[in-house]
């Protein structure tokens, strides 16, 4: 049976790609930490975190992407854009699954945070 989050992962890149995003890497990992999506919407980078929960008793699940988490998205994202020899317009996104019941709910937080 696969892991509450990988499948949390797959339904929002399922979601993303509905919303006609093009999705470049899932797990993107490096020594300062992983991105669960990148994708690219039209011109824009984007760089998604997901979040899946079964339930809400420490809160929705977009909730856990605290500052800390934040930052080393960042980081990621940096060091990932480094890739390019110019600037590229950049987006952080999340998703939010709730599992509850069995039934998935999802959320797309566009803009989700900035730089």
């Amino acid at each position: 049976m696969k892991n509450l989050g990988r499948i949390g992962e797959e339904l929002a890149a399922a979601l993303c790609s509905d919303r006609g995003l093009l999705i470049l890497e899932m797990n993107h990992r490096t020594p300062s930490g992983e991105i669960d999506i990148i994708a690219k919407d039209g011109d824009v980078l984007v760089f998604i975190e997901v979040k899946t929960r079964t339930g809400d008793v420490y809160g929705a699940p977009f909730e856990a992407v605290t500052r800390r988490k934040r930052a080393k998205i960042r980081t990621v994202a940096l060091s990932y854009m480094k890739r390019f020899r110019k600037e590229v317009p950049v987006r952080f996104d999340v998703i939010s699954v709730s599992m509850q019941g069995g039934k998935p709910s999802l959320e797309y937080i566009q803009d989700a945070f900035e730089v």
